[in-house]
């Protein structure tokens, strides 16, 4: 079955006023299930890490070549569950599988990673000074019931104008080499981001939020 909609660690609900805890006085407690993280990605990993979420990775080898003109929010969610449906091949049972898939429109143009530093270049030009949008779809699979939720974040971000100067640094940094839209904003491209309206984490690579949503609809976060 395939659901699509719009996430394991140990942390405490605790309200000051009614709230959630049990007649012993102690925080109920929510645990997450371990997920198998299909990407090769260390910027999703690492978010992963920082949210407390245990999980392990595997790496997925799937086509992801856009389909004529296919829109950014289909093409974001067929390839992460592209790459979910591959990581569940390996994993047959019970095993929970995430995936994702990110991209930068501007102006209806999908930028994905750059094929070069002149591409590089070229994306940040179309950047400087201008709002675009970041997608990322998002694929989770529960092996246990078979079930899958497909969904996708977007946020917007206001690029401050770049010199050529400042891009040609940017570039011979390495940075843009693998990221979407040619810059990340948890690193040296931090400096040119004036704006951000949206889920930060979903710029870096995998909105956590909308991945909590999608396991616990799912029925997979064990509760007291």
């Amino acid at each position: 079955m395939r659901i699509v909609g719009k996430a394991a660690l140990w942390f405490s609900l605790r309200t000051r006023r009614g709230g959630t805890e049990n007649s012993q006085g102690r925080a109920r407690m929510i645990k997450l299930p371990k997920l198998i993280l299909a990407s090769a990605s260390p910027r999703r990993a690492e978010i992963l890490r920082t949210v407390g979420w245990p999980f392990e990775i595997l790496v997925v080898d799937v086509d992801e070549t856009r389909r004529g003109d296919e829109e950014a929010v289909t093409y974001v969610e067929r390839v992460a569950e592209k790459k979910a449906q591959a990581a569940a091949a390996q994993f047959p049972g019970t095993a929970m599988i995430v995936a994702a898939d990110t991209v930068v429109v501007i102006d209806a143009e999908i930028l994905g990673k750059p094929r070069d530093d002149e591409d590089a270049r070229g994306m940040l030009r179309k950047l400087s000074g201008q709002w675009h949008q970041v997608l990322t779809g998002v694929a989770f699979i529960d092996g246990g019931s078979a079930e899958v939720r497909v969904a996708y974040e977007k946020t917007e971000v206001k690029f401050a104008v770049m010199s050529q100067d400042e891009i040609d640094w940017y570039v011979s940094s390495g940075e843009p080499r693998d990221k979407a839209g040619a810059y990340a904003i948890q690193g040296l491209g931090a400096r040119f981001i004036e704006g951000i309206r949206g889920d930060y984490f979903n710029v870096v690579g995998l909105p956590v939020r909308l991945l909590y949503e999608l396991v616990t609809k799912s029925g997979a976060v064990a509760r007291p």
